[in-house]
């Protein structure tokens, strides 16, 4: 049985949000024509509380894209960004999620980032996702949203390690692309058996 999981696709990662992904918003008519069409479907929700330790505004003299070192590895520091209750937590608006059975908020922990959908970036921490898909049956999983190089490469990569087969439909996401993360995110999940298409 198969799931569409839709990632992030909130008003801080679209145009004019405080993360905002080039052209965010473009995936939009495909998604809703995806979400309509699917069996399952499921949404991720970036949800962090103020202050959050992946916030570069809570680090004193870093700027926002840096790297700083956490208990549990590398974590880049982002713009205050989907703060728990705030219009740019919102999904935007031209999303028609009617359809969602789950929606999973995600980063609810101040003190570590969630990437996946599936772990927390300590990468043991479960957000309960696989559970709630075993549960269901579902085995398959097709991904869109964003980013494609962080969120929806970390959930692929991850599904794909607890024995999901798992799509991602590149058209469907847009990419932040720090630094060379689109290359490796795609090398990342192409070598995890991830399907890009």
């Amino acid at each position: 049985m198969q799931a569409l999981i839709v990632i992030d696709i909130q008003n801080d990662f679209c145009p004019g949000g405080a993360l905002a992904v080039t052209q965010g918003d473009a995936i939009l008519p495909g998604v809703n024509t995806l979400m309509a069409e699917a069996d399952h479907v499921i949404l991720t929700q970036d949800w962090h509380p103020a202050g959050h330790s992946s916030f570069a505004s809570t680090h004193e003299d870093r700027a926002p894209f840096e790297v700083t070192q956490m208990p549990y590895g590398a974590q880049v520091l982002w713009p205050d960004h989907c703060i728990q209750g705030s219009i740019g937590a919102q999904f935007h608006t031209g999303l028609q999620y009617d359809r969602a059975e789950l929606i999973l908020r995600k980063g609810c922990n101040p003190a570590i980032d969630s990437y996946s959908a599936f772990f927390e970036n300590d990468r043991t921490t479960p957000t309960g996702l696989e559970g709630y898909l075993r549960s269901r049956g579902i085995d398959e999983l097709v991904m869109v949203g964003l980013a494609l190089d962080f969120c929806v490469h970390f959930s692929a990569v991850d599904a794909a390690r607890l024995g999901f087969g798992v799509t991602v439909r590149e058209e469907l996401c847009r990419a932040i692309d720090l630094d060379g993360s689109l290359a490796e995110a795609r090398a990342q999940m192409r070598a995890a058996g991830v399907t890009l298409r």
